[in-house]
């Protein structure tokens, strides 16, 4: 099975994460496959809006995979994937055209951080959120803490990460973290209907706004920020309490 799926419909970039059997987490192969088909949408002068979506019905992405990342037990090691797929996040968060989640079901742990990168959320009104690393005995790994201050006011987003539980669709709205709810019809028709109001403009104009707001950035130093996250989650990875949580998680789940 392709893990990482691409295809350009309408003028739309679609990155599909097809992994439905292990809740399309991602593993490195994933990392790899993100980060190649990201640089090809920022080339291809046909895609005006890139959309990040997961496979199946029931889930967006769970994060990242335990079972791939177990062997990850020191620090550097955790470092090491940690910064990959931080590259990855920073290359979505700085992409020149809008970025979108389509969150076809639950996302929690990293697959919130790739949404957060994003700059808007669109969900299934059956969705649910999480920022769960806490549960785990870590914190965001791959930047998207900082992206999620950069999204919706600081207190909240304190909250979602402090609490490290999963909240519904609804509740997420209300925090700003997702824009649009999608009740009833195809969850991929409906993305495009409301994404129409972007594509029928020239992508010259969508770039030129997002330039704004990228330049609104300056002096609020996101990328040292990004990396202190990153850094931070390092040192907790290799913590005698993440290592418990992640052996309690597969015991739990054999």
């Amino acid at each position: 099975m392709v893990k990482v799926l691409y295809e350009i419909k309408q003028n739309i970039g679609w990155i599909t994460i097809n992994r439905p059997h292990v809740r399309n987490a991602v593993d490195f192969e994933v990392i790899q496959l993100l980060e190649n088909y990201i640089d090809q949408a920022r080339h291809n002068g046909d895609i005006k809006i890139l959309v990040i979506r997961g496979a199946g019905h029931d889930v967006f992405c769970a994060g990242g995979d335990l079972k791939a990342f177990s062997g990850l037990k020191t620090s550097d090691e955790a470092y090491s994937m940690l910064s990959k797929m931080g590259k990855v996040l920073k290359k979505l968060f700085y992409f020149p055209k809008p970025t979108v989640a389509l969150l076809n079901g639950t996302a929690v742990g990293g697959g919130c951080e790739i949404a957060a990168a994003c700059d808007l959320r669109i969900a299934s009104a059956n969705a649910k959120v999480g920022f769960i690393q806490g549960t785990l005995g870590i914190t965001t790994g791959w930047g998207g803490g900082t992206y999620l201050m950069e999204r919706i006011p600081k207190l909240q987003a304190l909250d979602l990460l402090w609490s490290a539980g999963k909240i519904t669709a609804k509740q997420a709205a209300e925090k700003g973290f997702l824009q649009h709810l999608i009740k009833n019809g195809s969850l991929v028709e409906e993305c495009c209907s409301y994404l129409n109001r972007y594509t029928e403009h020239a992508v010259e104009v969508l770039e030129a706004y997002k330039k704004v707001y990228l330049d609104s950035l300056q002096g609020r130093n996101v990328d040292k920020r990004v990396e202190d996250e990153i850094k931070a989650c390092a040192q907790l990875w290799e913590s005698d309490v993440h290592h418990h949580a992640v052996s309690a998680f597969f015991n739990n789940n054999i």
